[in-house]
């Protein structure tokens, strides 16, 4: 019988954090919304208080069960990006979970990318 590994998610999302310099933050959020593990990137300020994070990621979960509609005419959610005055939001669906990372905002483009394929490798199994 196989065993199951347990996940370490504060390591993961230490890695994730840790990926770029333009990070700020990074967690990994179940189905229901709730933030399984987030840490803010050393030096950083949220902008947002504890209950707006943990608000967000509610919907953040939302919009994934909204999104999934339209998969079977569109196609899966490769991620998701946002593009706000102060920061850089960006969400990657996984089997499970939902990674959800902030950044610096005008961060260029290729960048992100390159951060969200680096990701997608790292959480696959989650």
């Amino acid at each position: 019988m196989a065993v199951k590994k347990k996940i370490d998610y504060l390591k993961l999302v230490e890695k994730i954090v840790n990926l770029n310099s333009k990070m700020r933050f990074a967690a990994i959020i179940d189905t229901n919304g709730n933030i399984r593990e987030g840490i803010m990137k050393t030096g950083q300020t949220s902008l947002n208080s504890q209950k707006e994070e943990e608000h967000f990621c509610k919907q953040v979960a939302q919009r994934r069960t909204m999104r999934n509609e339209f998969n079977r005419s569109l196609g899966k959610v490769r991620y998701v990006h946002v593009e706000r005055e102060k920061v850089s939001q960006l969400v990657i669906y996984t089997k499970r979970n939902i990674v959800f990372f902030t950044m610096e905002p005008e961060t260029p483009m290729s960048t992100k990318i390159q951060l969200i394929s680096k990701i997608k490798i790292l959480t696959a199994n989650i």
